[in-house]
Parts: structure tokens; C-alpha cells; sequence
């Protein structure tokens, strides 16, 4: 991609704004980051240390009034701000990305995308999920017929924080759309509609364990897939000692990977992409997950599997791709959508003590 690089809005610089679309912007060719929003004196401070020629606004207000001289608007924001923020970017004529969940209701995610298409705008979802390194891995073996017909798919994105953060995630009141089940539960439901399709039926059970929490902390989601697959999913910051991150049993073998992709620690720690020559999100042999039947991993079943590098810069490459040069969005709103009539599906199952048909 040649020419004059589009220019990106970015409002929230929090965890998502600094840590993921931030560094992941700057590093695509075809972006570039014109401005950062926030109303946070701190974070407006940081923005500026981490990215110089950037301009900062305190109001996304700031942005609409400008619309003329952006190409690009992503809303990395409080969950309670997507839907308004998305719809104002739409409104104004500009293509948006909005963080995962991209909204509160299926309803709301249907109705922007119907927005976008009016208006003839891409609207994408950043499901940066898709682009782990385990998560790449397991869909190769899938694809290369190595676990034959998938029976079952345990995926786990457990923590151990038994204190309170605070903030607005860990908010009891609806409007803030927090809780796991919609913030690692949006990664983990979604892998599962990638990789086994829709969803016939949802079981789930969503617990507050710690004290002083007002949201749930501790879920277990079960979905029976139209094609057959079974997929148990969990998310949790009560556990103690964490399982697998992926569990996969098949006709022909089993796939079993401990462990996170590196690329958010990466990130964390201000490693860029492409800056120091190394591999990026690639991880250590002892780290690789194992294939095999009949043995359990943890005395030697199996062998090991190289794990495919994980690979979020190409979400962002892709994005570029597709308003430079006809390319495919890489997450849909309507994708989204779905993976959000699995979510609230769980939160009635949770909630009322029973299984929900889709």
C-alpha cells in the first residue's frame, strides 16, 4: 500500500487505547495516528510522551468537527460508550473499528451495522483474539485434519486477581456492560463461533465470588454448536491454579496448550512490533502445546506442536487493506452480533437456571 497514509482518531487511552490500538496503529503502513481523545489529564500526558506528533482532544466532539481531515475512528472507550460513540462516527461519515464488546445487545450491533451499510462505511469489531498464537495454531490443526472430527472444545482464560481493581469493568450497574462474561467472554465465545459455527443452545453459570464484587467474576459457558461440537468455555479471575488454555478432543487426537499468547505482555512492556528484530509474538519450545491420543501432556503423552506466532498487527493491516484497496473486513459487526446472542443468552441462562435455545 502506497500514498498518504490515513489518519486515525482514537478515542479512549486506557488499557485498550494505550496498550492495543495505539502501538498497533503506528505500526501498520497505510495508518497513521492523528489524535487521541481522552479527558484524563494523566492519560492526555502519556499520549503525548508515548507519541509526539499525535494531537490530543478532550472530547470525541472534537473529532466530528474535524471529520474532513480523519479517514479512520476507533473507539477504544468504556463499553457504555460504543454504541453512541460508533453511531456518531457513522453519522459524521467515517469508517469506524470499535473495541470488543461493540455493544450491550445484539439488537444495538445489528442496528449499526445496518447504519454502516446505509451509509456505505466499514464498521469492524476488534476481536484481537483471533490473531493468538495459540489460537492460529489450533485452527491449522483443525484445517490439516489432525484431531479428525472435533467432539469437544475446552477453552479457558482464567486469572488469579482475588482483590478488587475497581473501576468501571468490575461495576455492578448494567449501563456499564461489565463483568467477564462480556469482557473475556466476547474472546472466547467468539473463537468458538470461528472455529465451530453457530450455536443451537447455551447453558451457562455466572458466580460473584469475591468480596465487595458486584459482577460476575467466576463463568462457565456451555454451547452446543449446529455442526455437532460441544464447546466448554471459562472465564474466571478466581482461579487458583489455572488449566489449559485450550483443551480440543477429536476423533483422531487430542490438542491440549498451556499458557497465553505473549503479544499483550509484549505490549505491556512497551516491545513494539518489528523494533527489535525479533520474531514477534513467537514463544519458546517448552511452551508449545501437544498433539496426541491416549497419554495425558503432563507425563509426556503426545508430541509437541510448534505454535504458530501470534499476529495482532494483522488485524490492523487488514483493516488498511480493506478501505485502501477493496479488502475484506476482518471482523464483522454482524459477527460480532452473533457472538452477542450467545452472551446474552448465557447471562439469561445464569440467571434463570436454564438452558436457552438459539
Amino acid at each position: 500500500m502506497t500514498g498518504t497514509p490515513l489518519r486515525v482518531g482514537l478515542v479512549g487511552y486506557g488499557l485498550a487505547g494505550s496498550v492495543f490500538h495505539a502501538p498497533l496503529i503506528a505500526a501498520t503502513q497505510g495508518l497513521t495516528l492523528d489524535t487521541v481523545v481522552t479527558s484524563n489529564p494523566e492519560r492526555q500526558a502519556q499520549a503525548r510522551a508515548e507519541h509526539p506528533d499525535v494531537m490530543v482532544s478532550a472530547s470525541a466532539d472534537e473529532l466530528w468537527a474535524r471529520a474532513g481531515e480523519l479517514d479512520l475512528i476507533v473507539v477504544a472507550s468504556p463499553n457504555r460508550t460504543h454504541v453512541p460513540l460508533a453511531t456518531a462516527a457513522l453519522e459524521a461519515g467515517l469508517p469506524v473499528v470499535v473495541d470488543k464488546p461493540i455493544a450491550g445487545t445484539a439488537a444495538e450491533a445489528r442496528a449499526l451495522a445496518e447504519l454502516a451499510e446505509k451509509r456505505g462505511l466499514l464498521l469492524s469489531v476488534f476481536q484481537n483474539r483471533r490473531w493468538d498464537n495459540d489460537f492460529l495454531t489450533l485452527r491449522r490443526l483443525i484445517t490439516d485434519g489432525e484431531l479428525g472430527e472435533v467432539y469437544r472444545f475446552e477453552s479457558r482464560f482464567e486469572r488469579w486477581r482475588p482483590q478488587l481493581k475497581g473501576g468501571w469493568r468490575e461495576s455492578g450497574d448494567p449501563a456499564e456492560i461489565g463483568g467477564l462474561l462480556y469482557d473475556l467472554g466476547s474472546h472466547v465465545v467468539d473463537q468458538a463461533l470461528v472455529l465451530f459455527g453457530p450455536v443451537t443452545s447455551v447453558y451457562a453459570e455466572a458466580d460473584v465470588r469475591r468480596e465487595g464484587a458486584r459482577t460476575d467474576d467466576d463463568t462457565f459457558i456451555a454451547l452446543t454448536h449446529a455442526s455437532g461440537v460441544r464447546s466448554h468455555l471459562y472465564v474466571s479471575a478466581t482461579t487458583a491454579q489455572l488449566g489449559p488454555r485450550f483443551r480440543v478432543l477429536g476423533s483422531k487426537a487430542g490438542y491440549v496448550k498451556h499458557g497465553l499468547d505473549p503479544q499483550e505482555a509484549a505490549l505491556r512492556d512497551g516491545e513494539r512490533f518489528g523494533a527489535s528484530g525479533a520474531e514477534w509474538g513467537a514463544e519458546p519450545e517448552e511452551l508449545w502445546g501437544r498433539l496426541g491420543a491416549g497419554e495425558s501432556p503432563v507425563t509426556g503423552g503426545g508430541s509437541p506442536v510448534r505454535t504458530l506466532p501470534g499476529d495482532y498487527p494483522a488485524y490492523y493491516a487488514a483493516v488498511a487493506r480493506a478501505l485502501l484497496s477493496d479488502g475484506a473486513n476482518p471482523v464483522t459487526a454482524l459477527e460480532a452480533a452473533a457472538a452477542l446472542d450467545v452472551l446474552e443468552a448465557a447471562r439469561r441462562s445464569a440467571a434463570e437456571k436454564v438452558t436457552v435455545t438459539l
